[in-house]
């Protein structure tokens, strides 16, 4: 969606423009769209009938530079995809929480210091969002939505921040990981307080 509607709203456009406005946005950061798999796309949308491709340029020994313009399938393909994310709600996938479905196999002194450590490193990504919302550069030379996205970026950050720091005190605490009496059923022996049981 994001090359498909970079396309769109630059069109026509080289395959290196739409690249740099990519990383300008950071967009490997939020978006999973990778620098390498760019032109890999331009080409697959291309082929898919979502592209055509208006002229190729050759300057010299550079390598040739295509301009892509979106087709009318490209337009309703996007409108599709746009609409979806809007609509539904997809959660993504993140490794931190197949890591921490597994919180019982680390020592409670390191699950509560990488959690602590989880929120001082979300703090930093919270100053700088704070640093980017109040500069120049959002106020007065992005749309006003790319604040709004800082703003639900830092809420989201500053929620886990806070969810860290509380689970690390219960951690600490030494509350049970499992329920009274479960720690004697059956599948659960080796999931006790905070390290598999001594074979």
């Amino acid at each position: 969606m994001m090359i498909l509607g970079l396309v769109r709203w630059m069109q026509p456009v080289h395959g290196y423009d739409v690249r740099r406005e990519l990383l300008s946005w950071s967009a490997d950061k939020w978006a999973n769209v990778q620098p390498g798999s760019i032109y890999h796309a331009l080409r697959k949308l291309t082929d898919e009938g979502l592209l055509r491709t208006v002229s190729v340029e050759q300057v010299g020994a550079r390598p040739a530079r295509t301009t892509y313009e979106v087709t009318a399938k490209g337009e309703e393909e996007f409108e599709t995809l746009l609409r979806a994310q809007w609509w539904q709600l997809n959660e993504p996938s993140d490794p931190f929480v197949a890591a921490f479905s597994f919180l019982p196999a680390m020592p409670r002194d390191e699950a509560a210091a990488a959690l602590r450590n989880r929120a001082n490193l979300l703090r930093a990504g919270v100053e700088s969002m704070r640093a980017s919302l109040d500069s120049d550069w959002v106020r007065n030379r992005k749309p006003v939505h790319v604040g709004w996205m800082f703003e639900l970026w830092l809420a989201r950050a500053e929620a886990e921040m806070a969810w860290c720091e509380r689970i690390a005190e219960r951690i600490e605490s030494g509350v049970s990981y499992l329920p009274a009496g479960l720690e004697r059923a059956e599948g659960w022996s080796g999931w006790k307080d905070g390290a598999p049981d001594a074979e």
